[in-house]
């Protein structure tokens, strides 16, 4: 016994070592690359590095890095004074984005509508046209993407497509090879299969941007693929929301869009022409958010709206598994008499998310958060505070959107716009059914737990 015991003892000492110099790592690697973390998220990494170093020092090495170093840029400034009317402006001024301008915005009542004004931004690209994207389909919708900016490839307009390395596991080679053939050119951001250090793999681009001639911008929640437009093969679309912009916004996306291709093809980026001001138009503000920023843009704003809203917190999303500072900001604002609407799909397509947002869902709709699930897939990203702000585009209320994900917002403070969406909402918050949260067993709560604590902070 006494034997064992020595034997045994050297065993766990290594281990103990090899545990705090887990630890160690985690600690110097985020010093040294200034990676903020939530605390729940600090915790869980370094439970795990302390208790199975030799599984989770290989994933934090992997998918550890929450935020890149972000290149010096200079701003794309307007002729207008360095502080702004607004709170929101001042507040992304502060995080060297864009500044508003005058833009005009057209939105999509439904996928008809959005695919129309997609082929009107590519067929009136006159020299450029940038196109980023999540996934194009192998569909019917993702053949016709292809075909036309083929099409306008031949015609001398040089055409650029920047696709994630997720979804362009999904797209056909045949696509590639259309575009390239026709004088395009298709990068592929962090592909996974791809040994070259682009970094770490689990920071996707979830932007979804059309640019024609660096004025002119389609974008929203849309991937290119049927199910996002009009649906296929007997299958209903799903709801989504998809704008056109004209003005400093799209030159705005037109320079991010740059960052992100030569971050791909390790080249200086171009640069990009100022669109004029659109007369007697609404101001709008492009908001890019991800690791490419010094700060999480879109979160901050988040948490920051929902602590001045005042009457009202309108909200659509596919997923909402919110981190913390957003669920506390919500719930004190409910708390106070704000009242905070949010509408979401009853069963999305990822299955894990549904069961991870419970916990936030039960404790906010305690505090008076209103919940409503819709009978279909809903796609959508948009919120509106009171009248006076509103937000849409590719962000989602999920922890990777908001935390790991590159992602592309607008921010709008005019009243028409802030109206239609507040509108769209309202009308999807009809169609839904509340939501009445039920009391998780033992099982379930430590699942829960261990799904947010590890599969959403990768």
């Amino acid at each position: 016994m006494a034997h064992a015991l020595l034997e045994w003892l050297p065993s766990v000492s290594q281990h103990l070592l090899f545990g705090a110099l887990a630890v160690l790592v985690y600690v110097l690697t985020n010093r040294a690359r200034r990676q903020p973390r939530a605390p729940t998220t600090a915790i869980a990494w370094v439970m795990g590095l302390a208790l199975l170093p030799y599984l989770m020092l290989p994933l934090y090495l992997l998918f550890g890095r929450r935020k890149l170093r972000p290149a010096g840029r200079p701003r794309l400034r307007g002729s207008g004074p360095p502080r702004f009317s607004h709170w929101a402006a001042d507040l992304l001024d502060g995080f060297e984005l864009a500044p508003p301008g005058a833009n005009r915005t057209r939105w999509h009542a439904d996928g008809r509508a959005a695919r129309e004004a997609l082929w009107e931004v590519i067929d009136g690209a006159r020299h450029r046209l940038d196109v980023c994207t999540f996934i194009i389909g192998a569909d019917p919708l993702g053949d016709a993407v292809v075909e036309r900016l083929a099409g306008r490839a031949r015609a001398g307009v040089r055409v650029r497509v920047l696709l994630d390395g997720f979804g362009a596991l999904r797209l056909p080679r045949r696509h590639f090879d259309r575009l390239r053939a026709a004088g395009g050119e298709v990068a592929v951001f962090r592909p996974l299969l791809s040994l070259r250090g682009h970094g770490p793999r689990n920071l996707r681009n979830h932007r979804k941007l059309v640019v024609a001639d660096d004025h002119r911008l389609w974008t929203g929640g849309r991937n290119l693929a049927a199910e996002y437009f009009e649906g296929a093969d007997g299958r209903p679309p799903w709801t989504d929301l998809s704008f056109d912009i004209e003005g400093p916004v799209a030159s705005a996306a037109a320079w991010q869009f740059a960052r992100d291709w030569s971050a791909v093809r390790q080249s200086p980026p171009r640069a990009v022409v100022p669109a004029t001001p659109v007369a007697t138009s609404a101001p709008a503000q492009f908001l890019p958010s991800g690791p490419d920023q010094a700060e999480d843009t879109a979160d901050a704003l988040l948490i920051d709206a929902c602590y001045r809203a005042e009457h009202r917190i309108l909200a659509v999303t596919p997923y909402f598994i919110p981190d913390d500072a957003l669920r506390d900001a919500l719930r004190r604002a409910a708390r106070r008499g704000v009242a905070v609407d949010i509408v979401l799909p009853a069963v999305s397509n990822h299955r894990l998310a549904d069961f991870a947002r419970s916990r936030a869902m039960r404790e906010l709709a305690e505090a008076g958060v209103a919940f409503h699930l819709l009978p279909g897939m809903s796609h959508a990203k948009g919120l509106v505070v009171d009248d006076t702000l509103a937000l849409a585009g590719s962000i989602n209320l999920d922890l990777r959107s908001l935390l790991l994900n590159h992602e592309a917002g607008v921010v709008f403070y005019g009243a028409a716009e802030i109206g239609w969406l507040a509108h769209w909402i309202e009308g999807q918050r009809a169609l839904g059914r509340p939501y009445r949260p039920q009391r998780p067993g033992l099982a379930r709560d430590v699942a829960e737990g261990l799904l947010l604590a590890v599969a959403f902070q990768l």
